[in-house]
Protein backbone atom coordinates (compact mmCIF):
# COMPACT_ATOMS: atom_id res chain seq x y z
CA UNK A 1 0.00 0.00 0.00
CA UNK A 2 1.75 3.11 -0.92
CA UNK A 3 1.27 6.82 1.12
CA UNK A 4 -1.52 8.74 -0.58
CA UNK A 5 -1.05 12.80 -1.20
CA UNK A 6 -5.20 13.09 -0.36
CA UNK A 7 -6.25 12.82 3.10
CA UNK A 8 -7.07 9.18 3.33
CA UNK A 9 -10.61 7.76 4.41
CA UNK A 10 -11.82 4.14 5.46
CA UNK A 11 -15.01 2.72 4.40
CA UNK A 12 -15.89 -0.01 6.30
CA UNK A 13 -18.79 -1.93 6.05
CA UNK A 14 -20.49 -3.13 9.18
CA UNK A 15 -22.26 -6.73 9.10
CA UNK A 16 -20.43 -9.57 8.16
CA UNK A 17 -17.41 -7.10 8.34
CA UNK A 18 -17.15 -5.66 11.75
CA UNK A 19 -19.38 -8.52 12.70
CA UNK A 20 -19.15 -11.81 12.26
CA UNK A 21 -22.86 -12.98 10.70
CA UNK A 22 -25.60 -10.18 9.88
CA UNK A 23 -27.04 -8.63 13.45
CA UNK A 24 -30.23 -7.85 11.37
CA UNK A 25 -30.58 -11.51 10.28
CA UNK A 26 -30.39 -12.37 13.83
CA UNK A 27 -33.04 -10.02 14.75
CA UNK A 28 -35.21 -10.98 12.16
CA UNK A 29 -35.27 -14.68 12.42
CA UNK A 30 -35.65 -14.29 16.14
CA UNK A 31 -38.37 -11.71 16.44
CA UNK A 32 -40.19 -12.58 12.62
CA UNK A 33 -39.26 -16.18 12.05
CA UNK A 34 -38.00 -16.84 8.12
CA UNK A 35 -40.67 -15.43 5.95
CA UNK A 36 -38.65 -12.46 5.64
CA UNK A 37 -36.21 -14.19 3.85
CA UNK A 38 -38.53 -14.73 0.95
CA UNK A 39 -38.37 -10.64 0.67
CA UNK A 40 -34.49 -11.00 0.80
CA UNK A 41 -34.36 -12.95 -2.35
CA UNK A 42 -36.30 -10.62 -4.32
CA UNK A 43 -34.51 -7.99 -2.98
CA UNK A 44 -30.70 -9.85 -3.98
CA UNK A 45 -32.49 -11.09 -6.97
CA UNK A 46 -32.27 -6.78 -8.11
CA UNK A 47 -36.82 -6.90 -7.71
CA UNK A 48 -36.37 -4.47 -4.72
CA UNK A 49 -35.10 -1.78 -3.14
CA UNK A 50 -32.65 -1.67 -0.30
CA UNK A 51 -34.76 0.95 1.61
CA UNK A 52 -37.95 -1.05 0.47
CA UNK A 53 -36.70 -4.27 1.91
CA UNK A 54 -35.28 -3.22 5.00
CA UNK A 55 -38.76 -0.67 5.85
CA UNK A 56 -40.57 -3.65 5.35
CA UNK A 57 -39.23 -6.44 7.37
CA UNK A 58 -38.22 -4.57 10.43
CA UNK A 59 -41.73 -3.27 10.25
CA UNK A 60 -42.51 -6.41 11.81
CA UNK A 61 -40.04 -6.67 14.27
CA UNK A 62 -42.24 -6.05 17.54
CA UNK A 63 -40.00 -5.08 20.32
CA UNK A 64 -38.81 -1.81 21.85
CA UNK A 65 -35.14 -0.88 21.39
CA UNK A 66 -33.89 -1.70 24.97
CA UNK A 67 -34.94 -4.98 24.48
CA UNK A 68 -33.33 -5.19 20.85
CA UNK A 69 -30.34 -3.82 22.65
CA UNK A 70 -29.96 -6.57 25.86
CA UNK A 71 -30.46 -9.28 22.50
CA UNK A 72 -27.35 -7.64 20.11
CA UNK A 73 -25.51 -7.59 23.29
CA UNK A 74 -25.78 -10.88 24.05
CA UNK A 75 -25.77 -12.65 20.60
CA UNK A 76 -23.77 -10.80 17.98
CA UNK A 77 -20.36 -11.77 17.17
CA UNK A 78 -17.48 -9.21 16.89
CA UNK A 79 -14.78 -10.39 14.20
CA UNK A 80 -11.60 -9.96 16.31
CA UNK A 81 -9.37 -6.93 15.76
CA UNK A 82 -12.00 -4.17 15.27
CA UNK A 83 -11.09 -2.14 18.34
CA UNK A 84 -6.87 -2.34 16.70
CA UNK A 85 -7.88 -1.23 13.67
CA UNK A 86 -9.74 1.62 15.06
CA UNK A 87 -6.99 2.40 16.69
CA UNK A 88 -4.82 2.07 14.33
CA UNK A 89 -6.78 4.72 12.05
CA UNK A 90 -6.78 7.18 14.68
CA UNK A 91 -3.19 7.24 16.08
CA UNK A 92 -2.62 7.78 11.94
CA UNK A 93 -5.13 9.96 11.41
CA UNK A 94 -7.06 8.51 9.01
CA UNK A 95 -10.82 9.21 9.18
CA UNK A 96 -12.56 5.89 9.47
CA UNK A 97 -16.40 5.78 9.21
CA UNK A 98 -18.66 2.42 9.03
CA UNK A 99 -21.44 2.83 6.17
CA UNK A 100 -23.56 -0.28 6.23
CA UNK A 101 -26.92 -1.52 4.91
CA UNK A 102 -27.79 -2.57 8.77
CA UNK A 103 -29.20 -0.49 11.09
CA UNK A 104 -27.62 2.46 12.95
CA UNK A 105 -29.46 1.46 16.19
CA UNK A 106 -27.79 -1.39 17.28
CA UNK A 107 -24.29 -0.39 15.44
CA UNK A 108 -24.22 2.41 17.99
CA UNK A 109 -25.20 -0.24 20.43
CA UNK A 110 -22.21 -2.58 19.90
CA UNK A 111 -19.79 0.37 19.09
CA UNK A 112 -20.68 1.48 23.10
CA UNK A 113 -20.47 -1.59 24.04
CA UNK A 114 -16.92 -1.66 23.01
CA UNK A 115 -16.25 1.52 24.43
CA UNK A 116 -15.89 2.87 20.42
CA UNK A 117 -18.48 4.97 20.32
CA UNK A 118 -16.59 7.73 19.34
CA UNK A 119 -16.58 6.01 15.61
CA UNK A 120 -18.59 7.92 13.13
CA UNK A 121 -20.91 5.56 11.07
CA UNK A 122 -24.19 5.46 8.94
CA UNK A 123 -26.90 3.25 8.03
CA UNK A 124 -30.60 2.85 8.41
CA UNK A 125 -32.23 4.87 10.77
CA UNK A 126 -35.18 3.80 12.97
CA UNK A 127 -38.29 5.36 14.29
CA UNK A 128 -39.64 2.76 17.36
CA UNK A 129 -42.67 2.51 17.34
CA UNK A 130 -45.56 0.31 19.46
CA UNK A 131 -46.04 -2.38 16.87
CA UNK A 132 -43.20 -2.00 14.48
CA UNK A 133 -39.76 -0.15 13.59
CA UNK A 134 -40.09 2.47 10.70
CA UNK A 135 -36.39 1.76 9.41
CA UNK A 136 -35.37 4.29 6.10
CA UNK A 137 -31.67 5.49 4.45
CA UNK A 138 -30.15 8.73 3.80
CA UNK A 139 -28.05 9.93 1.63
CA UNK A 140 -25.37 12.45 2.32
CA UNK A 141 -27.70 15.20 1.32
CA UNK A 142 -30.43 14.05 4.08
CA UNK A 143 -33.01 12.56 1.55
CA UNK A 144 -34.39 8.84 1.15
CA UNK A 145 -31.94 7.11 -0.96
CA UNK A 146 -33.96 3.54 -2.06
CA UNK A 147 -31.13 2.08 -3.56
CA UNK A 148 -27.49 2.89 -3.53
CA UNK A 149 -27.00 3.92 -0.07
CA UNK A 150 -23.65 2.88 -0.02
CA UNK A 151 -22.34 4.25 -3.15
CA UNK A 152 -24.05 7.49 -2.24
CA UNK A 153 -21.69 8.16 0.54
CA UNK A 154 -18.64 6.84 -1.73
CA UNK A 155 -19.48 9.87 -3.81
CA UNK A 156 -19.53 11.96 -1.03
CA UNK A 157 -16.28 11.09 0.65
CA UNK A 158 -14.70 11.23 -2.95
CA UNK A 159 -16.26 14.49 -3.63
CA UNK A 160 -13.85 16.13 0.01
CA UNK A 161 -10.69 14.52 -1.59
CA UNK A 162 -9.95 11.44 0.10
CA UNK A 163 -8.07 8.43 -0.89
CA UNK A 164 -10.72 5.93 0.31
CA UNK A 165 -9.67 2.28 1.11
CA UNK A 166 -12.77 -0.18 1.63
CA UNK A 167 -13.23 -2.91 3.92
CA UNK A 168 -16.62 -5.41 2.88
CA UNK A 169 -17.64 -8.63 2.67
CA UNK A 170 -21.17 -8.21 0.79
CA UNK A 171 -22.42 -8.41 -3.13
CA UNK A 172 -23.95 -4.56 -2.09
CA UNK A 173 -19.75 -3.31 -1.04
CA UNK A 174 -18.58 -4.17 -5.05
CA UNK A 175 -20.27 -1.23 -6.56
CA UNK A 176 -18.76 1.36 -3.86
CA UNK A 177 -15.48 -0.89 -3.60
CA UNK A 178 -14.34 -1.10 -7.45
CA UNK A 179 -14.77 3.21 -7.02
CA UNK A 180 -11.86 2.82 -4.30
CA UNK A 181 -7.83 3.03 -3.52
CA UNK A 182 -7.70 -0.39 -1.90
CA UNK A 183 -10.07 -3.03 -0.90
CA UNK A 184 -10.49 -5.73 1.74
CA UNK A 185 -12.71 -8.01 1.07
CA UNK A 186 -13.89 -11.46 2.10
CA UNK A 187 -17.16 -13.60 1.34
CA UNK A 188 -19.31 -11.85 -1.90
CA UNK A 189 -17.31 -8.98 -1.87
CA UNK A 190 -13.72 -10.92 -2.55
CA UNK A 191 -15.09 -13.20 -5.00
CA UNK A 192 -17.10 -10.14 -7.29
CA UNK A 193 -13.27 -9.04 -7.02
CA UNK A 194 -11.88 -11.73 -8.23
CA UNK A 195 -14.96 -12.35 -11.55
CA UNK A 196 -14.36 -9.05 -12.56
CA UNK A 197 -10.49 -9.11 -12.03
CA UNK A 198 -10.60 -6.35 -9.36
CA UNK A 199 -7.44 -5.86 -6.60
CA UNK A 200 -8.64 -7.27 -2.99
CA UNK A 201 -6.56 -8.31 -0.25
CA UNK A 202 -8.55 -11.05 2.05
CA UNK A 203 -8.37 -11.22 5.31
CA UNK A 204 -9.52 -13.07 8.42
CA UNK A 205 -8.64 -10.89 11.18
CA UNK A 206 -8.89 -7.39 11.36
CA UNK A 207 -5.55 -6.65 12.58
CA UNK A 208 -4.22 -7.59 9.28
CA UNK A 209 -5.63 -4.45 8.17
CA UNK A 210 -4.21 -2.79 10.63
CA UNK A 211 -1.05 -3.94 9.94
CA UNK A 212 -1.10 -2.88 6.30
CA UNK A 213 -1.95 0.10 7.42
CA UNK A 214 0.94 0.55 9.77
CA UNK A 215 3.05 0.55 6.22
CA UNK A 216 1.84 3.99 5.31
CA UNK A 217 3.78 4.96 8.22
Amino acid sequence: MSISSRPILIQCDFDGTVTVGDVSFLILDHYTGESWRRMLDDYMAGKISVNRFNAAVFSKVKAGRHELDEFVKKNAVMRPGFKELVETARRMDIRFVIVSNGMMFYIETLLKMLGLDGVEFTAAKANFKPDEIEAWYEGPDGKTVEDGFKEAWTQHFLDQGYDIIYIGNGASDFPPAKRCSRIFGIESLEKACLEEGVACTAFDDLREIAAELEKLA
